[in-house]
């Protein structure tokens, strides 16, 4: 009987023991929602916290960051003119194409549908950035549009025009006419990190207001996908696994508190849909742009003037570099160029601006479009094993180092439409018979060359059937015309009138 006590005593011993051992491991695995902490040194320190606030190395708070940003992420529908690829009178054939470029990474179209008459229509997103109506979203959501209308999270509808357009980075900047919007606050992408969470904020498939979370899996990636929009183009993205689908095109990447650092921008995907992968451009390069856009109705960029190759280890046995197989290879530089002109040579290795590191070409793009024509640069080189820092003054394409006009809503015009124009002079004026125009000396990228099939050498004579006296009044005439740009004229040497259509 006294043996049977004590084996009974022992068994609610033990019995006690493992459930004080399960209570404790139960809490020690942190199954509760209070925090769990352990030792460190002397001091206790919090590792868990399975509330909605996400624990420390772990998922952050969501939910937060939604209530922050989807307010300030419009919802886009654009509508697309007819492209007048057969431009004389009697023709006319409607319809438009995405960009090749962006074909392999949206497929057939940003949510894109025939629409009546030869007109399209597609849908995006855009990031309010100012509470008088000023939005970012990329070129390829509006730069060929006609009609822009922008949808807010609360569902007021208001028609947009387009402040300025940047194919070379894929940035346009739209207005609407509104104030105390909610808007998103610009963040620093030179401070996010591979492996950060962060949130996708847009409108895919329209449907509005979707956010989806990913981390940062690669900085400063080059697709080459914008070389067809922009000979030189600047590409260093922002590569996250968050998804993205068509239709998030122009809209936010945040980080954990809700700030901006980038604009979606393309996916890597085989089918058009989201494979894993989604881009977006740096908020750094976006914050540059969208001011110069604001300011000038142009990009103010400037250029250094060289042709530039990725170092390697194979590029560096190549060329007997020694010691050094990261930075950017001088190939050549032009003539009279910002780089020439500061002593840099034919096999510098770039591996500095303003005493940041440069590793890559798309590192090296990056900082230089943050600047301006006349801004000055210390870069660091490697020539033939010495490092030198060498004072750069950058230039604009045209090789000097000024800066357009303030508001110069004429340059704007021009460089969204692609047109390089000169008055006509007396020749052209009698070839043609005429007393008034003027002539398109080149056709660049831009709206012209995308939807018509106008030449070089054109006389450009009336717009919307309206005599044009010269460069100055065919600005206006465009600025004044709602809607698309009908223009009429002549090529030398042929007596047949032609027209083109194109959207504003």
């Amino acid at each position: 009987m006294q043996q049977n006590s004590k084996n009974w005593l022992m068994l609610v011993g033990v019995a006690l023991l493992s459930s004080l051992l399960t209570l404790g491991l139960y809490k020690l695995v942190g199954f509760d929602q209070r925090s769990v902490y352990f030792q460190e040194g002397n001091n206790q320190k919090n590792i868990t916290q399975l509330t909605r606030k996400g624990f420390e190395g772990g998922t952050p708070d969501f939910v937060n960051v939604a209530e922050k940003t989807t307010a300030g992420v419009v919802h886009i529908m654009a509508t697309f003119g007819g492209n007048n690829n057969a431009n004389r009178r009697q023709q006319g054939q409607g319809g438009r194409e995405m960009p090749d470029m962006f074909r392999e990474f949206f497929g057939d179209g940003e949510d894109f549908f025939r629409g009546r008459g030869g007109k399209s229509q597609g849908s995006g997103s855009g990031v309010i950035i100012s509470k008088d109506g000023y939005i970012v979203t990329n070129n390829h959501v509006v730069g060929d549009a006609t009609d822009i209308e922008v949808i807010l999270q609360d569902k007021r509808t208001y028609k947009a025009e387009i402040v300025g357009v940047a194919p070379a980075t894929d940035l346009a900047v739209i207005k609407i006419k509104e104030t105390n919007l909610p808007s998103v606050s610009f963040g620093n992408s030179d401070e996010v990190r591979v492996g950060e969470w962060v949130v996708a904020v847009g409108n895919p498939f329209n449907l509005e207001s979707t956010v989806t979370a990913g981390i940062v899996s690669a900085k400063g990636r080059n697709l080459d996908i914008l070389r067809q929009k922009d000979k030189s183009p600047i590409e260093s993205f922002i590569q996250t696994d968050a998804a993205v689908n068509p239709g998030n095109s122009g809209g936010a990447l945040v980080n954990t508190k809700g700030e901006l650092i980038g604009i979606n921008t393309a996916i890597a995907s085989p089918n058009g849909s989201y494979a894993g992968y989604s881009f977006a451009v740096p908020s750094n390069i976006v914050k540059k742009i969208v001011k110069d856009l604001i300011e000038y109705g142009t990009v103010q960029r400037g250029y250094l003037g060289a042709q530039i190759r990725p170092l390697d280890g194979n590029l560096a046995k190549e060329k007997g570099i020694k010691n050094i197989t990261e930075g950017v290879y001088v190939e050549s530089l032009q003539p009279n160029s910002a780089g020439q002109d500061a002593g840099m040579q034919s096999g510098d290795v770039i591996i500095g601006i303003d005493g940041k590191k440069i590793k890559s070409s798309p590192e090296l793009l990056e900082e230089i479009a943050r600047k301006r024509p006349g801004d000055k640069l210390a870069v660091l080189v490697n020539r033939n094993g010495t490092e030198k820092t060498l004072q750069v003054t950058l230039k604009n394409e045209s090789g000097n180092k000024e800066l357009s006009a303030k508001n110069n809503h004429s340059a704007g015009v021009l460089e969204k439409l692609g047109l390089e124009l000169a008055e006509m002079t007396a020749s052209d004026k009698k070839a043609i018979g005429a007393n008034n125009g003027v002539k398109v000396l080149k056709i660049l990228n831009g709206k012209v060359k995308k939807q018509t099939d106008m030449r070089e050498g054109f006389l450009i004579t009336k717009v919307g059937g309206v005599e044009v006296k010269n460069i100055n009044d065919f600005i206006q005439k465009v600025q004044n015309t709602k809607g698309g740009v009908f223009v009429s004229g002549f090529y030398e040497g042929e007596e047949e009138e032609y027209y083109y259509a194109f959207g504003k």
